[in-house]
């Protein structure tokens, strides 16, 4: 299930027996007995009481949070992943304003540099925080990789709203709805994650991404089939636009993958899974979200752009 997003490829959230030997697993803690256990029983009587007076202590007390017991819990992720989000409007912000060059939006001034720096570095981060995960969590990674996705989505937003008006908040609602809803039926239990969805998910992504990469391909080489502005996707199929036919769909398989990330938070905390794993959730979650907000994005510029 966690191959639709490679953040959750991990065996913390998919083998609950690999999770016990990781780094402030269970096991791992257990593979060490406590150096009290050789003292013998000699004093045996003191220590029952200590630790039944200790026990009344615990019930009486709050109930432990993922800074207690060192395990990953859903409230914990939640923190987690707006804090990666208020980072990236931050940069988001810095990215608007240095692609428009000011804060009124004008044609002469905008640069596509910042676009370019985050897409990259975006890119780059997500690859270095994929692979090296198994190893070890680096919130660090993660954060400058919510930057960089900051510095791409405010570029990327400036520059389609000074050609629309008025779409990157339609776009921004458009998502909060998505992630909205599917939250509240994925909490509600009316949908699930399914191994024959799942295929079919992957199946569809592997045809998009073959599709994007031909896509480009023709419009660097100036194939006039992808002569619109944007490729292939500016071809009418019955007086249709061919980019707002897939872009529905890709819209459903990133809502989808919204489901699958969060059973595989869910998956995790049941796996008890270390706290620093959150981060790694976190970051899964929004690389889903920006990918449906760029392509909700795209569907509002082709139908802008159509009439």
């Amino acid at each position: 299930m966690a191959l639709n997003n490679p953040a959750f490829n991990n065996p913390a959230f998919q083998d609950p027996r690999a999770v016990q030997s990781y780094p402030g697993g269970a096991r791992a803690a257990s593979l060490t007995p406590p150096p009290a256990a050789a003292a013998g029983s000699a004093s045996r009587g003191g220590v029952d009481l200590a630790a039944q007076a200790q026990m009344e202590g615990a019930f009486a007390g709050p109930p432990a949070g993922s800074a207690e017991t060192g395990r990953m819990t859903i409230e914990d992720t939640v923190v987690k992943t707006v804090s990666l989000f208020a980072i990236l409007l931050v940069t988001a912000a810095v990215g608007w304003v240095w692609t428009l060059g000011g804060l009124t939006p004008t044609t002469t001034s905008v640069s596509a540099l910042p676009m370019i720096v985050g897409g990259l570095a975006g890119f780059v981060l997500a690859l270095v925080i994929i692979f090296t995960s198994r190893k070890k969590v680096r919130p660090a990674l993660i954060f400058a990789y919510a930057a960089a996705e900051g510095l791409f989505v405010g570029g990327i937003s400036a520059f389609f709203e000074v050609m629309y008006p008025g779409i990157v908040f339609q776009a921004t609602l458009a998502t909060l709805v998505v992630v909205g809803v599917t939250l509240a039926l994925f909490a509600s239990g009316k949908i699930r994650a399914s191994a024959r969805a799942t295929k079919i998910f992957l199946i569809a992504m592997v045809g998009y991404l073959v599709f994007s990469l031909v896509n480009v391909g023709l419009m660097l080489f100036n194939v006039p089939i992808a002569g619109g502005a944007f490729g292939l996707r500016s071809v009418e199929v019955f007086g249709i636009p061919l980019g707002l036919i897939i872009g529905v769909l890709v819209v459903i398989m990133a809502a989808y993958s919204l489901v699958l990330d969060f059973d595989q938070v869910q998956q995790g905390v049941r796996n008890g899974a270390p706290r620093q794993y959150g981060w790694l959730s976190a970051f899964g979650i929004m690389v889903t979200v920006v990918w449906l907000y760029i392509e909700i994005l795209r569907i509002l510029a082709i139908l802008r752009g159509s009439e």
